[in-house]
């Protein structure tokens, strides 16, 4: 196989775990419980940025070009771990402000908002996060350590993010297959319904939001550590419409629904294009990305709101017959044949 073809399946591959671990986090969010995270992006980009820094070293390291807060050369995977607490952290903040009191399309403004004056501040301080020009060099953990050529390198490393995939996945099932999942589908359906059975909707909504904060800043740690930088133009607030996007294709609170949306929009859409060989405009192609990607949200919404894959319906177990309440059957076994026989 060719060498270039090869480096090329390499990043595609990685790229969709990242997105599709980012996908899962943001559904459990918004198409299991029905939070609208506009701001979904910027924990990503906290958990790239925490992954970067703790990898790269203090600021003064190679030639002191970058300005950044703090700096450490910790061993792998000490960064990716202390991403996913900088991520649940800046959840908690975040949706103590913004998820907690807030009707939804209020929420979703104040999530817009958050996200933009992230972009700006991560822009506009240089000393932050190194401004505009973002972190870069960020060496690739455990590289070389085990002799392996570039190539071997970015398979093993494929297989680390499926490993990380995997886990993920497990854990958004059980979550939709437990009584949990049942309670957070109660909030987005109706939430004074929920509220009246004794659930506390702020609280679960705040647990989903750390939740899917948590996976996001996992998702942005991962793929840092493999591209080796990270800049502001690459977390503006409309690659989260990207996420939403795909979510929305796939199929809302359906974990093979919305992978299969990870596939076709970030990945198949959005990322494979950029990285083939082809000599149109890089400019014309990225206008021609969101305009089609664009025109993908409207349809659905119009025409299949459901997604390719719809939410799986759940039954509950047929009660029995009233026959069987009866007493002339043994088909309700213990204390109530006993009575009945009695009767």
């Amino acid at each position: 196989m060719n060498s270039a073809f090869e480096l090329y399946m390499i990043t595609l591959l990685i790229y969709f775990g990242v997105d599709l671990m980012a996908c899962w986090g943001l559904d459990l969010q918004f198409g299991t419980t029905g939070v609208l995270n506009f701001s979904f992006i910027i924990f990503q980009a906290a958990g790239a940025y925490t992954a970067g820094i703790l990898t790269l070293g203090p600021s003064s390291a190679n030639g002191a070009f970058q300005t950044y807060i703090g700096g450490a050369s910790l061993p792998f995977p000490i960064p990716i771990l202390a991403a996913m607490l900088v991520g649940a952290g800046l959840s908690v903040v975040v949706g103590l402000i913004g998820i907690r009191k807030l009707r939804s399309d209020y929420e979703a403004m104040v999530m817009l908002v958050i996200s933009v004056i992230a972009t700006t501040v991560a822009t506009s301080q240089v000393a932050l996060v190194n401004g505009p020009a973002g972190l870069s060099l960020i060496p690739q953990p455990l590289h070389g350590a085990f002799g392996l050529s570039d190539i071997s390198y970015g398979w093993a490393y494929v297989g680390f993010v499926a490993i990380l995939c995997a886990g993920v996945c497990f854990m958004m099932v059980r979550i939709g297959k437990s009584p949990l999942g049942r309670a957070l589908r109660a909030v987005r359906d109706n939430e004074d319904a929920a509220a009246a059975l004794g659930r506390n909707v702020s609280r679960l909504r705040l647990l989903v939001f750390v939740i899917g904060g948590t996976v996001a800043a996992l998702s942005g740690a991962v793929l840092v550590e493999f591209i080796g930088a990270w800049a502001p133009s690459g977390w503006l607030y409309p690659e989260t419409f990207v996420l939403f996007t795909a979510v929305i294709v796939g199929g809302r609170a359906n974990v093979l629904g919305v992978a299969i949306g990870a596939l076709i929009i970030p990945v198949g859409l959005q990322q494979a294009v950029d990285y083939l060989p082809i000599s149109i405009d890089p400019l014309v192609i990225s206008s021609l990305e969101w305009i089609i990607t664009g025109l993908i949200t409207m349809a659905f919404i119009w025409f299949r709101p459901q997604g390719l894959f719809p939410e799986k319906k759940r039954r509950f177990a047929k009660p029995p017959a009233r026959d069987q309440l009866s007493g002339t059957h043994d088909a309700i076994p213990g204390e109530w044949s006993h009575r009945a026989s009695k009767a």
